[in-house]
């Protein structure tokens, strides 16, 4: 006995240090920081406590009464499949974070096998350190009966603990929780809309960047149709824009009915994900709790008055991935079917990957409805053909003008142009075929690693007829060059789309305001303003680059990697048919990683961001309301 625990404290001794040495690195630190060694010791303690924690003996630190009520958790988070889940996704979070950071670790350094014997270790401590993080979490996110207390019982400890000292402080906290207990989802609505009404007050009539700017310029027919901006998004626009202007005749007052409507699209979107877990009988605390998510983030309220597609489009995710959550329970009422049309149809017209998202997202949804195929398959299939008649035959008919080719092939396009920038090799064929295209006299002037809009209008300069004539040669050539020079291949793709899945990256979030100078008629006319508005709106949009875990809100890189946590908690709990309700955000990621323009663009994944709280919740609630309130009945009968 004595042996076996003496072997796992030297286990743990030799996993600290290598923890601390991958942390050493990522810190920038040299060996000899006193840092270094509170590191270890941080470390050491947390392996041992998680250790003790996950021991069968000791597990949860609970009586032995608790322990036998535990003895499905325990199988749970003792079992294989938690173990490998946790490793996988250890070695997915570290290989996703040193994609990035690992030139940092060896830039001093020239001998290759000191390079990778540093790389090495680091990825062996950084999985190390995920692997124990993530069976700590997952012993919380997978102990069902310790989640139905925490979110099922109802709530009365905050009067509770009040009621002695603060009686009159008991009687209102109790009020506001009973009446957000019997109007969750009006009130969630109405506190959104109220916390967000000094932004809409203060960028009245709407914050209008130059792509506002460009759909304002086609609502009112200065320039033809355009689907650069889904054409659906602006005809949405151009219908509150004609209300506002026939009720009032002022083209401020009119846009700001669209600012406004949006406004009341992400609140009620934001309820409706709330009712769905008040219908799971979630208790209010928690319930407060994410709707204070969405009402005082800034970024929320910024996002809400300003006229993107973006903001819509969020909203339909959550609507559609609510509506599916919902009709998990087999019992696919009406409204929330409609709710799954209309979103499903907003998914794809409201952006151009949510086109090919939805599409890849068709056979998972049928094969799983298949045992409801004669409600959800013409749901299915009728919003495909709505989006279908929409995007061919009536935007042909509308003259609506196509995005161009090159906008769908940005990440193929700043890798052939890092290879030529890196001074590769080409063939006369291949150097002539670039050429036919584009004049790569100021390429490497021009390209940016993070930014493909420079080649894009290098291209557009060039000749694009000919790369839409003969895209199957290019398709040969960016093959050939990615199998010839993968390390640039992927240097230039990891350069281009790590914003969205590396934790670490910086991007001043929601900092637009006021209206793109234009000669419309519409500017900037706030309604609330002086020194302290403005000071307070920058100080609430700067906390997120200050303030140490406050920041990851900020973060689309955590936002994914919370992502795949949730998915990883949903398969230790075997509640498989739950990973339907991550398939839209799963897949409109994929999307973005396939094809953005711009390494770090927060609006493009807005739509994981505002699902933080649903990818949370839909791991740890029930799997089925009817199921779980008849094994909590059985539970109570066998005690």
């Amino acid at each position: 006995m004595r042996n076996r625990i003496n072997r796992t404290l030297l286990f743990h001794l030799f996993e600290s240090f290598l923890t601390t040495w991958a942390l050493m690195k990522a810190a920038r630190m040299e060996p000899g920081n006193i840092l270094t060694f509170v590191f270890f010791l941080l470390v050491f303690f947390f392996y041992r406590h998680v250790s003790k924690r996950l021991s069968r003996l000791n597990l949860f630190l609970l009586d032995h009464a608790e322990i036998e009520n535990c003895v499905i958790d325990d199988s749970i988070i003792h079992s294989p499949k938690t173990n490998l889940v946790s490793l996988v996704t250890a070695m997915l979070f570290t290989t996703l974070y040193m994609l990035v950071d690992y030139p940092q670790y060896i830039e001093l350094l020239t001998n290759g096998m000191f390079r990778f014997s540093i790389i090495l270790i680091t990825f062996t401590g950084f999985t190390i350190l995920f692997y124990y993080l993530l069976k700590f979490l997952f012993s919380y996110t997978c102990n069902i009966n310790r989640l139905r207390e925490i979110l099922y019982t109802c709530y009365q400890d905050v009067p509770y603990i009040f009621s002695c000292r603060y009686h009159r402080l008991s009687v209102i906290i109790t009020y506001v929780i009973n009446l957000y207990r019997n109007h969750t989802a009006g009130v969630s609505f109405f506190i959104c809309l109220l916390c967000w009404l000094p932004y809409y007050l203060y960028q009245y009539p709407g914050i209008m960047t130059p792509d506002s700017i460009n759909q304002f310029e086609q609502v009112l027919g200065v320039i033809p149709y355009s689907n650069h901006h889904p054409w659906v998004h602006t005809l949405v626009f151009k219908l509150c824009y004609e209300i506002g202007y026939f009720l009032t005749h002022n083209m401020v007052i009119a846009v700001s009915c669209y600012t406004l409507f949006q406004m009341c699209l992400l609140a009620g979107s934001a309820a409706y994900f709330i009712n769905t877990l008040r219908r799971r009988k979630v208790r209010p605390f928690v319930l407060l709790l994410i709707t204070a998510f969405y009402a005082l983030i800034p970024y929320h309220a910024v996002f809400s008055v300003t006229i993107w597609k973006d903001i819509p489009f969020a909203a339909a995710v959550m609507l559609f991935s609510c509506a599916m959550f919902r009709m998990m329970d087999k019992e696919i009422r009406w409204q929330n079917l409609l709710v799954f049309i209309i979103s499903g149809v907003m998914i794809c017209l409201f952006r151009s990957n949510g086109w090919y998202a939805f599409l890849f997202c068709c056979p998972f949804l049928l094969f799983y409805y298949r045992k409801n195929m004669k409600k959800l398959y013409p749901a299915i299939l009728g919003i495909v053909s709505i989006a279908l008649v929409v995007k061919y035959p009536v935007m042909n008919a509308c003259l609506v003008e196509q995005p161009d080719f090159i906008e769908s092939v940005c990440i193929p396009m700043q890798q052939i142009t890092a290879v030529i920038c890196n001074d590769r090799e080409l063939t006369p064929e291949q150097l002539a075929l670039v050429e036919n295209v584009v004049d790569l006299t100021y390429i490497k002037d021009l390209y940016n690693p993070t930014f493909a809009d420079n080649i894009k209008e290098l291209v557009r300069a060039g000749n694009q007829d000919y790369l839409i004539a003969h895209k199957g040669e290019f398709f040969k050539l960016w093959l050939e060059l990615g199998m010839k020079y993968p390390g640039d291949y992927l240097t230039a793709y990891v350069k281009q789309t790590y914003g969205y899945w590396y934790p670490d990256s910086f991007y001043l979030v929601a900092e637009a305001e006021g209206v793109s100078a234009t000669d419309l008629g519409v500017s900037h006319m706030p309604l609330i303003g002086g020194p302290l508005v403005i000071k307070t709106k920058e100080i609430a949009i700067k906390l997120g680059s200050m303030v140490p875990i406050y920041g990851t809100l900020w973060s689309m890189g955590v936002a994914c990697w919370v992502m795949l946590f949730s998915i990883g908690s949903v398969i230790i709990r075997k509640e498989y048919k739950k990973l339907i309700c991550y398939l839209p955000n799963v897949a409109l990621l994929l999307t973005v990683l396939i094809a953005t323009p711009v390494a770090t663009e927060f609006r493009y994944v807005y739509f994981m961001v505002f699902s933080l709280p649903f990818f949370l919740t839909v791991a740890m609630v029930s799997e089925d309301s009817r199921s779980s309130m008849k094994r909590r009945q059985h539970e109570s009968q066998t005690l």
